[in-house]
């Protein structure tokens, strides 16, 4: 067991030191420009001694009561082999995750695994080489292994005084290269973070390590304090409400930010309200936006509706940007509240309170409503209805990850001209533009392989404007207000803690004599639900925090990028990450952060904004009084 244990060390700090440069190689601008190779690699190996130590712990504690023995050596064996396979099988995932995520394989990377049928078929349609010479590399390596470790020699014995000091020194070892330091507190991701760039800190991690430490991390999900510290209760609450225009102290003790919300536009009856939610739309696509001219349909829908230029998500993921639009809620370093245990029944959302004032609530999405608990969360919370792949009559495309964009468009366009006099609230959710890039032929003309992201984009924003052309000539028009906006952008990375140009999003609001304009003003996705109640002439009360922005302005934004928290205030960015200071910049679209001096005021500001969301989830106190549901305050 002795000898299995010393080859499996010094092999697998070559597979995970080989692994590091390799990746560092291929992403050399970036660590150039953080300050070379040397912090990334002293960091990798105390992160790798970590990890080897953890999965070599046992059978080398053990080894001198029980390395002579034949059965131990093998048993040994057996588990080196399994642990250096585990080893290799993500040290070569990692490459086309970090395509995808700019990270290492993290928590999505087993999230995932809930999904496999969507996920397998994702990975066999859009990434089938890369598949296939993974599991042969694996292989490859496997094998390599299978003849490294095995067969397994039987150490010499050790005499009775022996075998405890040999243990316990072995112990030691074992112990300090597990805590990797002296100090009082262990080491974590943040002891070897060097960099702003947030993808060369997860470099500086193996990937066997950053999976299993988002494991064990998602015990902080109940509360952002484990994450960025505290805060008293009474200073978060007077900070978050004076932020959103809300009375200080609140009006409801048990519902502090509850509030009277009456529409500023009059109408006739209540207007029917639709939110269409494009997959993985962000403003680089968009030209009206300053990106690329991929999105002009959409563009030409900007220029006759209300406009917003400088909206953001709130982060990187569609339950997140589900989360914004649909109940208003701020993001926290937890899952969205659509994966929560807590928030299933009893949560406000705007299909409950639509419900209160006689409308009826859909879903309509193209693929599986199960996917992320989308379909559970809703149902769980006002809404009625929920149309997905399976409800769709003779799809015209059906890809991995469901019908298409036309198809679901065509879905919308059926039940709104079905509706009648009953006002009627539909959330559509778009889902072609995702890997591994499908859609039908023949409808866009492609540049260069039709299997691209570009291709894509283009497809959907071909989809979304020949829905519009029938809507603008149906019945329902002109009673009816819609949003289009981006659940986030596709593959948000960047050189930066909080890479903001990847939080922009398209979002214009028209339909129903909406006028026109052009609005240069900095908003959160958070702010839209809000705004979308006065748009469609509902005198209501909500406890969400957004601001109706045809009344008031914000002048901020508020985003999750996986644990770290960005605040941008008009220009100034504040960035809160675990276990560390927070730091801030002068921000600059796209991509220009100057430091400067932290401020006090709006480093409370922000951390008031990070803590709140958890605690109105812990205690219960994001809903509508007398909502039932199990996370309400007795």
């Amino acid at each position: 067991m002795r000898h299995s244990t010393l080859i499996f060390v010094a092999a697998a700090f070559a597979l995970l030191t080989f692994s590091r440069l390799a990746l560092a190689a291929w992403q050399w601008q970036r660590v150039r420009n953080a300050g070379g190779l040397l912090p990334l690699m002293l960091g990798g190996l105390r992160i790798d001694a970590h990890q080897i130590a953890v999965m070599a712990a046992l059978p080398a504690v053990l080894s001198p009561w029980f390395g002579h023995f034949s059965f131990a050596a093998d048993a040994a064996a057996v588990w080196y082999l399994a642990s250096f396979i585990l080893l290799a099988f993500l040290e070569i995932a990692s490459p086309a995750f970090i395509l995808e995520y700019d990270s290492r394989p993290n928590r999505l990377f087993v999230e995932y695994l809930k999904h496999p049928r969507e996920v397998s078929g994702m990975l066999w349609r859009g990434y089938k080489a890369a598949l296939v010479g993974g599991l042969v590399l694996v292989a490859l390596i496997g094998w390599g292994a299978l003849r490294l470790f095995w067969p397994a020699a039987p150490d010499a014995p050790l005499s009775w005084w022996q075998m405890p000091l040999a243990s316990v020194a072995i112990l030691a070892v074992v112990i300090l290269s597990i805590r990797g330091t002296l100090g009082h507190r262990p080491m974590n991701p943040s002891s070897v973070a060097y960099s702003s760039d947030g993808m060369l800190n997860t470099l500086a991690l193996n990937s066997l390590y950053n999976v299993f430490y988002a494991v064990y991390s998602m015990k902080n999900e109940k509360s952002a304090s484990a994450v960025y510290g505290n805060m008293d209760e009474a200073e978060m609450h007077e900070r978050v409400l004076r932020q959103a225009g809300l009375p200080v102290p609140a009006a409801n003790a048990d519902y502090p930010s509850l509030h009277a919300q009456p529409a500023t536009r009059k109408t006739k009856r209540p207007l029917n309200l639709v939110i269409i939610l494009e997959e993985s739309l962000g403003a680089q696509y968009s030209a009206a936006l300053g990106g690329a001219n991929l999105t002009p349909e959409l563009d030409a829908l900007a220029r006759e509706s209300w406009a917003f230029t400088r909206a953001y998500a709130t982060g990187t993921r569609s339950v997140r940007g589900l989360e914004a639009v649909v109940t208003g809620f701020l993001p926290t370093p937890a899952q969205a509240v659509l994966k929560l245990p807590r928030s299933q029944r009893g949560f406000f959302s705007l299909a409950d309170l639509l419900g209160r004032h006689g409308y009826h609530s859909r879903f309509i999405y193209g693929g599986e409503s199960h996917f992320d608990n989308m379909k559970g969360f809703f149902l769980g919370n006002g809404f009625k209805q929920v149309v997905d792949r399976a409800d769709f009559v003779d799809p015209a495309f059906v890809g991995t990850w469901g019908a298409s964009d036309e198809d679901m468009f065509n879905q919308l366009d059926r039940l709104l001209r079905e509706d009648g006099d009953q006002p009627t609230f539909t959330l559509a959710f778009s889902v072609s533009n995702h890997s591994p890039w499908e859609y039908p032929a023949g409808r866009i003309q492609v540049d260069g392989n039709p299997a691209t992201v570009e291709n894509t984009v283009r497809y959907a924003d071909w989809a979304l404007g020949r829905f519009f052309e029938r809507a603008k000539a149906s019945p329902y028009w002109e009673n009816t207000v819609f949003l289009v906006a981006a659940d986030h952008d596709s593959r948000v990375f960047g050189a930066s803690l909080v890479p903001v140009r990847h939080f922009h999003i398209p979002a214009v609001i028209l339909g129903a004599g909406i006028e026109p304009r052009r609005d240069d003003r900095l908003i959160s996705q958070i702010d839209l639900a809000p705004t979308l109640l006065s748009q469609i002439g509902v005198d209501t009360e909500h406890p969400m925090i957004g601001h109706d922005l045809t009344r008031s302005t914000p002048g901020r934004a508020i985003m999750q990028y996986d644990n770290t928290y960005g605040y941008l205030k008009e220009d100034r960015l504040l960035v809160m990450a675990p276990s560390k200071t927070p730091v801030q910049y002068r921000y600059t679209a796209p991509e220009d952060y100057a430091p400067e001096a932290l401020d006090p005021e709006l480093a409370r500001e922000a951390l008031a904004h990070a803590l709140w969301p958890s605690w109105a989830y812990r205690e219960g106190r994001y809903a509508l009084p007398g909502q039932a549901g199990p996370a309400n305050p007795a």
